[in-house]
């Protein structure tokens, strides 16, 4: 189709404008790669920009000798793997039903609200702490999947996009003998993949980037997750910690220095949210908007 003039002068600066915010969003992510990547003694002066100079692992293999770094990687490893499986299965349980109509589920709406009212109020941090604690879960992996296990914003999501779905489906697979359970796990789960892929990115990424609850519910560091290991070590350095280092330890931090050392910890925090998102990507574009279209 022939394109006017002034739609193709858009085009052009739509995407040069894009191709522009991109790189931004790009150049810290490339900034703190390079410094990881550098020499001390030229990270420390800002030499360092877009590119390494004088390429090195030194960091990167400095951080790997940090079994607390290790151990602290693997926690968050576990918890999203925990995290985004309890979330999505409740988050999906709880979406279904409420999808309904109020002729189909008669307490519907009661049970809307009811949720919606624990995103606008909260008990607060030390009704939260004492209710973990006197269940046991403190310093346990559990402590830091199960208080969330029912993320209320991505359930109004879901069931938004449930109430898309033509209803005819449904009804057919009702006339074929098809119960509740069926229809959830084989009709409309499998329709949904936009929203899910949306809401397990959405899931993953809070649960790995999460670090507060860490610090207060974990007893010792080897049982921190990441980001709670990376806020005491780059957000709070104790430099009385050096006093105590062995001449080996002091002369592997002069030799990688603090600078490239929290770069390569931090693009190594960083690097399998970059990896998942890509895998996710193409359902994006369609699941952000779930739920904004009303029949």
């Amino acid at each position: 189709m022939h394109r006017s003039k002034a739609e193709s002068v858009f085009n052009v600066f739509n995407h040069l404008f894009l191709i522009a915010a991109a790189l931004v969003c790009v150049a810290p992510i490339v900034n703190v790669l390079s410094v990881s990547l550098s020499e001390s003694a030229y990270a420390a002066s800002g030499a360092v920009k877009l590119w390494p100079v004088h390429f090195t692992f030194r960091s990167y293999l400095y951080a790997f000798e940090d079994k607390l770094l290790l151990s602290s990687y693997w926690v968050s490893l576990q918890r999203v793997a925990l995290g985004a499986l309890i979330n999505m299965f409740l988050t999906i349980l709880v979406a279904y039903p409420l999808s309904k109509e109020i002729r189909e589920f008669r307490y519907r709406t009661w049970y809307a609200w009811f949720l919606f009212f624990t995103m606008l109020f909260s008990g607060g941090l030390i009704p939260w702490y004492l209710t973990i604690r006197e269940l046991e879960l403190m310093d346990s992996i559990w402590a830091l999947v199960l208080p969330g296990a029912v993320p209320v914003f991505n359930c109004i999501l879901l069931l938004n996009f449930f109430r898309q779905l033509p209803k005819e489906l449904q009804e057919s697979a009702f006339v074929d003998g098809a119960g509740h359970w069926t229809i959830l796990w084989r009709i409309l789960v499998p329709l949904s993949k936009p929203a899910l892929a949306t809401i397990v990115l959405f899931t993953c990424v809070g649960h790995w980037n999460s670090w507060f609850d860490g610090l207060i519910l974990m007893k010792r560091p080897e049982h921190y997750p990441l980001q709670t290991y990376l806020q005491t070590k780059v957000v709070s350095f104790d430099a009385s910690a050096l006093a105590h280092a062995s001449k080996e330890e002091l002369a592997n931090l002069m030799a990688v220095s603090d600078r490239t050392l929290k770069a390569a910890q931090i693009f190594l925090a960083a690097l399998p949210i970059m990896c998942l998102y890509p895998f996710l990507q193409k359902y994006f574009v369609k699941g952000i908007v779930l739920g904004s279209v009303k029949e």
